[in-house]
This record gives C-alpha cells, sequence and structure tokens, in this order.
C-alpha cells in the first residue's frame, strides 16, 4: 500500500473516549477523534500549544496511547505531543484489513495533515519503532528526528517466533486475561505500578483475535530497514535486559541507520519508558533540545 498524505480530513472531539481516566489530570491531554482519508477512525490524544514543536508517540503492539502515560506529564509543556491509538488499538477504529506497517505509517501521515503539522520528532515503541522508521524512510521530509524504543530492524528471525506466532494464531474471543497478562508482564525486567499493568492489560483485551493475527503479520511482511533509507537524526533507547529484541538487533540499527546513536539502561526491558519514566523522559528531553534548530539572533 501507498503511502498517502491527503490534507482533508473531519476532526471531532470524542465523547465515548475519556482520556482523562487513563493519564494523570496533570499531562492535560486532550483526546479527539478524525475520520482520515485512509478510512481509520483514530483516536489520539494531545498535549501543549498547537504552534509547538511537535513529538508524536507510538505505541507498540497491542498497547494504546496510554502505553506513553507514564512520560507525558514529564515533558516540556511547550511541546505539542500527539498520541495516536494505531488503527486497531485503543479507541480507534478496527477496519476488516489493512494491519501492514505502510497502513499504519499511512495513517499517521493522514493524521499528520489533518492537524497541519508539517514535520516531527517520531518517537516509536516495539512495533511502533517499525512504523517510525517507515514513516522515516518514505518521508523523511515529515521527521526531523527519530527515537527507537526497544526496535529492531525486523521481526522476523527472533528467537520464539513461532512459539508466539502459535499461540497468536490460537486466539479466540474473547481474549484470555491469562495470556494478555503473561506477554505484557513477560516484555519488563523491572516492576511497575500494579495499576498502570492493569490498565495495559485492559487496553490489549480491547483488541478481538483477528486484530491480534493481522497485526502480526503486517509486522511479518514489514521490509527491513534498507541501508541509506533513513537520513534523520535517530536517537535507540534499548533496554539491556529486553527480552524481545536483543543488543545484536541495536548494532544492526547502528549500522543501517547513518549517524545513529544508542542509549542503554541497565537492569531494564523492553519497555525502557514504563519501566524508567524519568530517566527515559530527561534523556528524551536532552535528545529534543539537541535537535531543536538555533534560535534565531
Amino acid at each position: 500500500m501507498r503511502i498517502l498524505t491527503h490534507r482533508t480530513a473531519r476532526v471531532r472531539v470524542a465523547s465515548f473516549f475519556a482520556l482523562a481516566t487513563l493519564f494523570p489530570a496533570s499531562s492535560a491531554v486532550a483526546q479527539t477523534e478524525v475520520d482520515l482519508p485512509t478510512g481509520v477512525r483514530m483516536s489520539f490524544g494531545s498535549s501543549g500549544p498547537e504552534g509547538g514543536p511537535a513529538l508524536v508517540l507510538l505505541h507498540g503492539y497491542s498497547d494504546s496511547g496510554f502505553s506513553f502515560s507514564r512520560i507525558v506529564p514529564l515533558l516540556p509543556p511547550d511541546r505539542r505531543v500527539i498520541v495516536p491509538d494505531l488503527r486497531g488499538h485503543g479507541g480507534s477504529s478496527r477496519p476488516p484489513a489493512g494491519y501492514g506497517i505502510d497502513d499504519l505509517a499511512a495513517d499517521v501521515l493522514a493524521l499528520l495533515d489533518a492537524l497541519h503539522v508539517e514535520s516531527a520528532v517520531v518517537l516509536g515503541h516495539s512495533m511502533g519503532s517499525l512504523v517510525a522508521q517507515r514513516i522515516a524512510a518514505v518521508a523523511p521530509e515529515r521527521v526531523e528526528a527519530l527515537v527507537l524504543v526497544g526496535s529492531a530492524p525486523s521481526i522476523r528471525g527472533l528467537a520464539g517466533l513461532g512459539e508466539f506466532r502459535g499461540a497468536v494464531d490460537g486466539l479466540t474471543d474473547p481474549v484470555q486475561e491469562e495470556f494478555v497478562r503473561a506477554f505484557q508482564e513477560s516484555t519488563i525486567a523491572r516492576p511497575v505500578p500494579a495499576e498502570f499493568m492493569d490498565v495495559i492489560v485492559a487496553e490489549s483485551l480491547r483488541l478481538p483475535a483477528r486484530v491480534w493475527r493481522q497485526l502480526f503479520d503486517g509486522m511479518l511482511e514489514a521490509p527491513d530497514v534498507a541501508a541509506g533509507r533513513i537520513t534523520a537524526r535517530t536517537l535507540v533507547l534499548w533496554g539491556a535486559e529486553d527480552g524481545v529484541f536483543g543488543r545484536g538487533q541495536q548494532t544492526r540499527l547502528l549500522e543501517l541507520i547513518p549517524g545513529a546513536r544508542l542509549h542503554v539502561y541497565e537492569g531494564v526491558g523492553h519497555a525502557p519508558h514504563w519501566e524508567d519514566p524519568e530517566g527515559f523522559s530527561a534523556d528524551l528531553v536532552t535528545f529534543l533540545r539537541e535537535s531543536e534548530p538555533p534560535a534565531s539572533g
């Protein structure tokens, strides 16, 4: 599927999905829906001034924008933070088809068009990092800088992939909480608040079994990062105890993306923004400041 960059979409405030129940009140996140020309009704959170420099946060497989609730309150108030629920996730629609990485990337670009955001720093976690890589490769003018969290050039060839694929293929509706909780808890090495994990699990349970399968197929079919295709200034953030993507995948990312640099979190697993939100946010803010153009005069 080609990446769509249409400039028309209909935006309205959501009435059925109250983000205040997910994000802390101090984060001042507003939840909105937008009907995109890609055929998806996307739910997204936003904070900060509309004219501020934009930061887009893309969540992982079966997560939602809530995935970033531990770091949004820690980000600079002058930054325009945009936190979509990717298609099939959270409060966004679940179309019958279209769950490839290119489809998810097209939705994000269409959302930026709808919000009149010409370019942004794009951060992606896990599956979201594959989407972020694709956006940076096919629409480099839209990506001011790139942040890849718990990432890899591809999920193909990973240890245990076949076993997990079998478990996903065997899912039926309603998806069992035991499976979802075991999946989510297996990704972290450092404890997170129980109430946070409870919402993470609840958000994953919103996905029907077919969406779990279609998204997994989409990740398997996604093209690897091609050397030289990504030119954006890139930061790779990785937990040393990541049981999903290992050190070898991080080394390969550095080889494929010119100038990319790696920051490692010791004692942290696949989700540094969950497990060490303060340290993660501080590192992200430093990178954002480094990526800003010099002030005139």
